[in-house]
């Protein structure tokens, strides 16, 4: 009896254990990065972002005045205003350059090259 006791034991260790390898193989996957940016000084900072497609950039307003973030191509919606403080995000999901600008501001521009491939 007691040999068998052990040998189910023995079984749900190795069960458990092959769980918990596959549980870490997921844990492995890197979280989607984040890019941060800046309005400041009536420009954004940094002018050219480059990043990996699956990428979000925020871009958090500094100044005093309204700025928008807003796509001259329209391949992302716009900010809309954002007031000082406030932050507009977009994940870029597929390769190319992203020109961006503020409407408010219309010399204010940027881009995001995207880099790698789409689709995993």
């Amino acid at each position: 009896m007691r040999k068998n006791l052990f040998g189910y034991l023995f079984l749900a260790g190795l069960t458990v254990a092959a769980l918990a390898a596959g549980t870490v193989k997921a844990a492995d996957t890197p979280a989607p990065a984040t890019v941060q940016a800046n309005i400041t000084s009536y420009k954004f900072d940094p002018g050219v972002i480059t990043v990996a497609v699956g990428t979000t950039v925020t871009w958090t307003n500094d100044d005093d005045v309204p700025h928008t973030v807003t796509s001259t191509d329209k391949h992302f919606k716009s900010s809309g205003a954002l007031d000082k403080g406030d932050s507009y995000s977009f994940t870029f999901t597929a390769p190319g350059t992203y020109p961006y600008y503020c409407t408010v501001h219309p010399f204010m521009t940027g881009k995001v090259i995207v880099q790698g491939t789409s689709g995993g």
